[in-house]
């Protein structure tokens, strides 16, 4: 349960995130951060101080809330690596991917050089969600995660590595939600609306790496915008190990739980050239989100399935 609590969170923050992504995309602004030394420090300095005081905040109300009644307990460690077929881990890696982005390029724009964005944006995921992980390993029944802080590590070093070797992101990590058959059968276990479903039902989530098809087939020509998507998620699963039988007192139907693994078709919105300052400020609030088209799924329950429309 702490994990739905945490990605109540990490909602709050990356919608932050986008909004400051929309911020960043505006020419405008940006020529200001760049042509002032002295507005860009000040700039800087805000941004840190309200980031730090946001996250504070954030932090402890997540501690009266969700760690008020829990017991204080020497700091321990808990393996749940298998929990709910990995896909919790690949939003842990979004997080952590979407912080780090974020606060790459927003220290960009302020004038950072590369090696400072890089550092001190870069390294923003796996700033932000480290206490949290700390925090699960000193209260009873939940623990230190080694995979969640792995995870944390893969998202914010997607951004770092990309960067270093390749001094631009081709790689796009992204986020599709769909109401699952699953949440129908729940009797509200994976959420009772649409809000906390997305957060509850990890049978609807997928996690997609997005990449441009001319940077693999450059001889094809097609337009840099163009992108191919390869997505993981996983279904048939009414809980983290195993799935419960009840509910409140009604009998959850048992699944066989399966993993999924999807290849789509995907648009790179950073790429599309517009004049309209609103259509930009859109655009660059869909950087991370994977929107519906035609896919090909295979799952371990060895089907193989074509979706005119997959979310």
């Amino acid at each position: 349960m702490v994990n739905i609590i945490i990605k109540y969170f990490n909602y709050l923050v990356i919608c932050s995130c986008l909004c400051c992504q929309s911020l960043f995309s505006n020419p405008d602004i940006n020529q200001d951060f760049r042509d002032s030394s002295q507005f860009n420090s000040k700039t800087l300095y805000t941004a840190i101080v309200l980031t730090g005081a946001y996250y504070a905040t954030s932090m402890y109300v997540l501690s009266k809330t969700w760690f008020k009644d829990k017991e204080l307990v020497p700091f321990h460690i808990r393996n749940d690596n298998s929990g709910y077929m990995q896909v919790d881990k690949f939003g842990h890696m979004f997080g952590a991917y979407v912080y780090s982005y974020v606060g790459y390029h927003g220290l960009k724009k302020m004038g950072l050089t590369d090696s400072e964005a890089l550092l001190y944006g870069g390294t923003l995921g796996f700033v932000m969600q480290t206490p949290i992980e700390i925090m699960d390993g000193i209260h009873k029944d939940h623990g230190f995660s080694w995979g969640d802080i792995l995870a944390n590590s893969i998202g914010s070093g997607l951004v770092l590595g990309q960067q270093l070797i390749f001094e631009e992101q081709i790689i796009k990590y992204k986020f599709s939600y769909w109401q699952s058959k699953y949440s129908k059968m729940s009797n509200g276990y994976l959420g009772t609306n649409t809000f906390n479903k997305i957060f509850k039902d990890y049978n609807g989530h997928t996690y997609w790496l997005s990449v441009p098809i001319s940077k693999i087939f450059s001889e094809i020509g097609t337009p840099e915008w163009v992108n191919v998507a390869l997505g993981y998620g996983a279904g048939g699963m009414f809980g983290e190990q195993y799935n419960i039988t009840e509910y409140n007192g009604v009998e959850i139907p048992q699944t066989e739980r399966f993993r999924r693994f999807v290849i789509s078709l995907d648009i790179d919105w950073a790429k599309i050239q517009t004049d309209s300052q609103l259509l930009k400020t859109i655009l660059a609030g869909l950087t991370f989100i994977k929107l519906p088209f035609p896919a090909i799924e295979y799952n371990t329950m060895n089907e193989l399935r074509f979706h005119w429309i997959f979310y």
